[in-house]
């Protein structure tokens, strides 16, 4: 059930961070999207746009991969690894067409997962309240099933400028790394007047090197007007746990039971906010994990296991890049840490953590246990009171953290009725959303209503069509910004 938290950021910071995402969601460096950017704009200005639209075009190319951690669990299918493979994907380094359950890469199975990716990122830049042009180059930018392929008609009116700026500054900035920038521009010349107008490529050969030389420069000036705006900060731990359906709303229940748990804990006020938003913050970097290795149910292998204890490093990461969000990433990136040191990234100890990082702690662990994952349904409150006491016992976590947040959870009162709060979904309708935003199927889904799966689809036809989403992520994230789930 989705958490009504105040807690904000601002459009720019949200971006920023939300950029970042998408590149460790797909392998990529976490700057990967701002040098994207600053070439796409480049591009744009070389080609004689004006101000407002290089604008458009550097917010297209930070939120170029935005809707990567709705398409996660396709790729993981297809590729079995969703990180390492769609990074040698998009570097053109893939061998054998990926190794997933599927058969590998075709058009017909990539082209949903394109749209999908599309849909959620349009989804995203209107969320944030964006121009219309940013969103509707967003939903352009992998192509669209109703043009036959991503590589028909690709001159046709319809499609943004900024699209093809920002294909074609994404795959010099991807490929130039990978293969080296001479060899890079041979394979994008491959694509010239297929993927980008030919004119466009001629316009980037003679400047290519020196562009890519002087990233560290922003190429154009930007209008920022309105970018300070703020929007909930919930958006972007939304986005985040689109990787794995079954978190859909994880960060929020521990942003929640950690600020109902400030006073039981004997904290002051002032506390509260850092902890609600490291709390809304901390799977950051949880993206650059294969969804394999999330849903693994036996003992991780050592190499599995590293790139789990690198978790919370990201998140720190995050910080350092968005300096906006510093201490909550640097709160966050505790939350994995235990007071015996055998937690991570850095094992720290007890003399390294104050209350703020203990209550954190404690409650992402008592949240996670009273939630169902793929290898074990959700303990009961009571059974995970006691998991909870026992490892407090042991040493592991803060004995009064821990009576904090199971007090706090025993007096968290149960969510309203989803009528009252928004009347677009009947309360059959919620109920069905429920079940598939956590990544059930639809039989799944019918055997815990105790409805046939018929009915199932023909529910969630009907929440897609009020909710103007083509996908299952699409309409997750807008029924938790609306408070639905």
């Amino acid at each position: 059930m989705a958490m009504q938290l105040d807690e904000t950021i601002s459009v720019e910071d949200a971006v920023q961070v939300l950029a970042m995402v998408g590149d460790l969601s797909m392998g990529l460096p976490p700057d990967h999207s701002v040098r994207t950017a600053r070439l796409a704009a480049r591009l744009a200005e070389e080609n004689g746009d004006a101000v407002d639209a290089c604008t458009t075009t550097r917010l297209v190319g930070l939120l170029r991969w935005s809707g990567s951690t709705a398409t996660a669990a396709g790729f993981a299918h297809l590729l079995g690894d969703d990180v390492g493979g769609r990074h040698a994907m998009v570097t053109r380094t893939l061998q054998g067409g990926g190794s997933g359950r599927s058969g590998g890469l075709t058009m017909t199975n990539v082209l949903p997962l394109a749209e999908m990716q599309c849909e959620v990122a349009g989804d995203i830049a209107a969320l944030l309240g964006l121009s219309g042009d940013v969103e509707e180059a967003l939903r352009h930018l992998f192509g669209s099933h109703h043009r036959g392929d991503m590589q028909d008609l690709l001159f046709a009116p319809n499609i943004p400028r900024a699209v093809f700026y920002v294909r074609l500054a994404g795959d010099l900035e991807v490929l130039a790394p990978a293969h080296g920038t001479e060899a890079a521009l041979r394979l994008i010349g491959e694509r010239a007047g297929v993927k980008y107008p030919a004119t466009l490529v001629e316009r980037l050969v003679p400047h290519a090197q020196d562009w890519l030389d002087a990233l560290g420069e922003p190429s154009c000036a930007a209008d920022y007007a309105g970018h300070d705006r703020l929007v909930p900060l919930t958006i972007v731990s939304d986005v985040i746990e689109l990787k794995l359906p079954w978190l859909t709303g994880y960060s929020r229940r521990v942003a929640e039971l950690a600020r109902r748990s400030v006073l039981p804990a004997g904290m002051i006020a002032l506390e509260e906010r850092p902890l609600v938003r490291a709390a809304l913050l901390h799977g950051i970097g949880r993206v650059t994990v294969p969804n394999t290795v999330w849903e693994h149910a036996g003992k991780l292998d050592k190499d599995e296991w590293q790139k789990v204890r690198q978790v919370p490093y990201w998140t720190a990461r995050a910080g350092a890049q968005v300096p906006a969000i510093a201490q909550e990433a640097t709160l966050a990136s505790f939350i994995y840490e235990r007071l015996d040191g055998s937690g991570y990234f850095r094992k720290a100890r007890a003399d390294a953590m104050g209350m703020q990082e203990r209550v954190l702690a404690a409650a992402a662990a008592f949240t996670a246990m009273c939630s169902p994952r793929p290898w074990r349904p959700a303990h009961g409150m009571a059974a995970a009171a006691t998991l909870l006491t026992a490892q407090a016992g042991a040493g592991r976590f803060d004995r009064h953290a821990v009576g904090a947040v199971i007090e706090a959870a025993r007096t968290m009162a149960p969510p309203a009725p989803a009528p009252a709060r928004d009347a677009l979904l009947s309360a059959r309708e919620i109920e069905v959303l429920r079940h598939i935003s956590l990544g059930e199927t639809s039989r799944e889904a019918a055997r815990a209503m105790k409805i046939s799966p018929a009915s199932v689809r023909t529910h969630v036809d009907h929440i897609f069509e009020k909710l103007h989403a083509a996908s299952r992520p699409a309409a997750t994230l807008k029924a938790l910004t609306r408070g639905l789930i």
